[in-house]
């Protein structure tokens, strides 16, 4: 496909990897675990600018100007189309694929609105998911049982599934499917049109409560209007409801870059929840 599809040159690469703290180098395992993880570690997984009305969309403009200008981040749509970019410009051959969240087994799935990452690299296929809540930290293969522990506790396995692949992630409780993810083509079209209905279809789940997710040095973070979760490696997960007034002092602890005018709207909208 014609980079230019995808308007990967409009890319402010220095300024992205600036934002990352990582240098550029040439493609490589190392290099690409670093720049996934550092990627993962800067930018938060939110809706924020769905909840408030204002998302900007999700071309590579919009994108970088949240992301590299801000240092905001967003949800997958965003990340994935940000960190395929850059991946791109590095000279790294890259397919972006959609999935499906949920288990088709236990008729949870949703629709394809999820959207990842594929690097071939040294003759392995590599998935790359930089945002999904408790995303991958580092790259796994696309490889029928491949399995890891990429911290203490936090393991993650891929099983070939009838139409694509299938991420697996390990909780407290056994194994659970995250998504699954098809091979068909993906256009900048495609992207457009996930993000147009989970950001304003009426029963997105996007739309109906504030999720916030931050990886930070030894723990991970997840926020709603309604209860906070915190996993940190080898130890139990602990979850639990927000006091009243907390949900404000959770956004200072993860460091979401908001305006002032944002944070209000946002706090006066969890009020509201």
């Amino acid at each position: 496909m014609p980079h230019d599809d995808w308007h990967i040159d409009a890319l402010d690469l220095d300024g992205y990897l600036t934002r990352l703290g990582v240098a550029a180098s040439p493609p490589s395992w190392e290099a690409l675990a670093q720049l996934h993880e550092a990627h993962v570690r800067t930018f938060t997984f939110d809706n924020i600018d769905v909840v408030l009305g204002q998302h900007p969309g999700v071309g590579i403009a919009a994108v970088q100007a949240k992301f590299v200008g801000r240092g905001r981040g967003g949800y997958c749509f965003e990340h994935s189309t940000i960190f395929a970019a850059a991946l791109e410009r590095m000279g790294y051959a890259v397919r972006r694929h959609l999935g499906r969240v949920g288990d088709p087994e236990a008729g949870t799935q949703q629709g394809r609105t999820h959207m990842v990452v594929e690097v071939a690299l040294d003759g392995e296929r590599l998935l790359c998911d930089p945002e999904f809540g408790m995303s991958l930290l580092r790259p796994i293969p696309l490889r029928d049982g491949a399995e890891e522990e990429q911290a203490p506790g936090w393991a993650y396995r891929v099983h070939r599934s009838d139409t694509g692949w299938a991420l697996w992630r390990r909780r407290d409780e056994g194994w659970e499917i995250m998504h699954t993810t098809d091979e068909l083509e993906v256009r900048p079209v495609d992207v457009v049109i996930g993000h147009h209905y989970t950001s304003t279809f009426p029963d997105s789940h996007f739309r109906s409560g504030v999720i916030i997710t931050r990886h930070q040095p030894a723990r991970h973070v997840t926020l709603t209007h309604e209860v906070v979760t915190l996993r940190s490696p080898g130890r139990p997960t602990e979850h639990r409801p927000l006091r009243p007034g907390e949900f404000e002092e959770w956004l200072t602890e993860v460091e979401v870059p908001l305006s002032d005018d944002e944070r209000s709207r946002l706090v006066e909208r969890v009020s509201m929840s």
